[in-house]
């Protein structure tokens, strides 16, 4: 690790109103901090529309190499949960709290965490209310959900807002390729069946050997960086509008709270190099042609690989409920909702009774009709 990166600033996220001292936060409804208690407010420097265009990607050799300088690096001080691992960021002035991800109790400040510097973000656009609300509306629509963990969703602490962390991989890609092309023909067969005979078509391919190259340049391919939550929750939440990213600046963390990641570069790469090469593997197939391809081998070159770590926001409920946990998480741009389906036991096994008793009443009718 390089002398720069060891000397790496402690970053003390917290935002003074200064009309009064107290703490801003950034409000989504209005994309400006907000001092609650006097209601003051804040442009946000470098805020708007275009702040995408000037996010610059980091070389990725450099980076593995440890060759980053110490403005590319930052030290927070996290809290780290004893029960899923999470590393998160909490306010200065709090000292204990629950996780967000599985609603544990833990110790704020029990650690340092130095990692790469966030080079965007996607702000909230939906506020703690907006995201209850599609929240709610989405347990509502489960039929076989508890009512009482709706009623305890509805009513009960709020969500808590919380930036994730996701690296984004930018590769230039050539590929040689060595396959066959697949041609469907039909011939006639003459079979017997129930000591009949008739004449039958028959699909047949013909395959004749395929080769050539394809290329394509891969831009932002997204790779969760947290071991948090589940992929199946936080891939459902997208698409998200990568081309509205902020460039990183810490003010639009106020009020909220931001995760460190816990899957580094060389392991998101690997995920992006996956993704990459199913991409290749059907623009393959496409260049093939014909009715059906077979892939025999692909010999990929990637050049001037970058990469960022952005920070894309999630409203995050975490419940216990009768024993059990349960999380729900919401697009804090588009309101989309994912979490761990609940089941009530009482409605599936009235469900069960009443498709039973359905069921007798149908039979009955039709025995009475004979």
């Amino acid at each position: 690790m390089s002398e720069d990166t060891l000397t790496a600033p402690i970053e003390e996220h917290r935002f003074p109103c200064d009309n009064c001292g107290a703490d801003f936060r950034f409000d989504p409804g209005n994309g400006r901090l907000l001092c609650d208690h006097c209601g003051n407010t804040s442009d946000i420097e470098g805020a708007g529309p275009w702040g995408g265009d000037t996010i610059r990607e980091i070389d990725f050799e450099a980076a593995i190499a440890d060759r980053l300088p110490a403005q590319e690096m930052e030290e927070t001080r996290v809290s780290q949960c004893p029960n899923c691992a999470a590393q998160v960021e909490f306010d200065p002035g709090v000292h204990a709290a629950e996780c967000p991800f599985c609603a544990t109790p833990v110790v704020a400040d029990t650690g340092r965490n130095r990692h790469i510097k966030p080079k965007g973000l996607l702000p909230f656009a939906l506020d703690e209310e907006h995201a209850r609300r599609a929240m709610t509306d989405w347990l509502g629509r489960l039929w076989f959900a508890p009512n009482g963990l709706q009623d305890y969703a509805r009513k009960g602490r709020k969500m808590t807002g919380i930036y994730v962390p996701y690296w984004t991989f930018d590769a230039d890609t050539k590929s040689a390729y060595r396959g066959e092309r697949g041609t469907v023909y039909y011939e006639n067969r003459r079979v017997t069946r129930n000591g009949k005979t008739e004449t039958v078509r028959v699909a047949k391919v013909r395959w004749r050997p395929a080769s050539g190259r394809v290329a394509r340049f891969f831009d932002d391919v997204l790779v969760l960086a947290s071991q948090s939550l589940p992929k199946r929750y936080t891939d459902a939440l997208g698409p998200w509008d990568l081309s509205e990213m902020e460039p990183y600046n810490p003010e639009f963390l106020a009020g909220f709270r931001a995760e460190a990641y816990t899957v580094d570069l060389k392991e998101g790469y690997v995920e992006a190099r996956q993704y990459m090469d199913r991409v290749i593997t059907r623009d393959v197939k496409f260049d093939i042609g014909g009715d059906r391809q077979r892939v025999h081998h692909v010999d990929t070159r990637v050049s001037d690989v970058t990469f960022k770590h952005v920070l894309l926001p999630i409203w995050l409920a975490a419940y216990r409920y009768r024993g059990k946990s349960y999380r729900f998480v919401v697009n804090g741009r588009t309101g989309a909702v994912q979490g761990e389906r609940p089941w009530s036991a009482w409605k599936i096994a009235f469900a069960v009774m009443l498709g039973l008793i359905v069921a007798a009443g149908v039979g009955y009718v039709v025995a009475m009709n004979q």
